[in-house]
């Protein structure tokens, strides 16, 4: 057996005990993701020189205030859609079509009638990013609705801070040393204490953290900041889709999937695609109509 060069750091995934409550790492992963991104979105709202061009002429499409009130919907988007996501999508048609490839199928999903609480119970684990993501989506369209906000826009400004999230959410799977690599031999491959076969295994989670966090942000940020993107509403969504669903599956080779799909293919992969549907037709949207000139 190839002996992991790299140790797995054996941090506990609670960071403190507060009598019955417990504060876990991947609790704070979510709220620093939230918290940054929001503090992100209210900068860029401050730079008057990317809203002074049309189409918005000096005005951006949100104030600070409507941004505080959005991440508290965002919030219950990600919190319902990641939770629901995963009880349909892996514990009920993943397990009721392939339940001898996936551990976490143990009496799924008649589970869920069984016991119904299960449902919710997202602290024992299972949250789905793609479930999430259509909570948000969601939860963005009936804020914008409710306030009168152009939707692409505000979608926009989400998209282009929402890599921050990811990239800790990453590294909170990391601590929790779930959602590991397939075995490799590379000198940086490690041992997960929870991984019953005890192999070497790429530390997928930290390729995720370094593709789908920091460079898809990095993207973002050089597509809102430098080509000015976001003078097509829809775009910085569409490039979002577009990497987030490329940077995803190109992960699914060296990530131990949670069972295959069709053949060779994961359902992180199969996954992907509807995302990259979602990208078509959002970069449909951004170009239908030429970009507005200055005055």
């Amino acid at each position: 057996m190839i002996q992991a060069l790299l140790p797995f750091p054996q941090i506990d995934p609670v960071l403190v005990h507060l009598g019955p409550f417990a504060i876990r790492w991947y609790a704070l992963a979510y709220i620093a993701g939230i918290v940054l991104g929001w503090w992100g979105v209210v900068r860029v709202l401050r730079q008057k020189k990317l809203w002074a061009p049309p189409p918005f002429n000096g005005k951006p499409p949100a104030t600070e205030d409507d941004i505080g009130d959005l991440v508290v919907w965002a919030i219950l988007g990600v919190i319902i859609g990641g939770r629901l996501g995963w009880v349909l999508i892996y514990g009920t048609f993943l397990c009721s079509v392939t339940p001898q490839y996936a551990a976490f199928c143990d009496g799924l999903p008649m589970g869920f009638i069984t016991d119904p609480i299960s449902i919710i119970a997202a602290w024992n684990g299972g949250m789905s990013f793609h479930g999430g993501l259509l909570g948000v989506v969601l939860a963005v369209w009936l804020f914008c609705r409710r306030r009168k906000l152009k939707l692409l826009s505000v979608g926009d400004l989400v998209c282009a801070f929402a890599p921050i999230g990811l990239f800790f959410g990453r590294l909170a799977n990391f601590v929790n040393g779930e959602l590991w690599g397939r075995p490799s031999e590379a000198r940086w491959a490690i041992i997960f204490p929870r991984d019953p076969y005890h192999l070497p295994r790429h530390p997928s989670q930290l390729y995720e953290a370094a593709l789908e966090g920091v460079a898809l942000f990095l993207i973002m940020q050089i597509a809102l900041r430098v080509f000015g993107a976001h003078r097509r509403p829809g775009l910085l969504c569409a490039i979002f889709f577009l990497g987030y669903g490329s940077f995803r599956f190109i992960s699914e080779f060296f990530r131990e999937p949670d069972t295959q799909f069709i053949g060779p293919v994961s359902m992180g992969m199969a996954l992907s695609i509807p995302v990259w549907l979602g990208a078509g037709a959002l970069f449909w949207l951004a170009y239908r109509k030429p970009v507005a000139k200055n005055a």
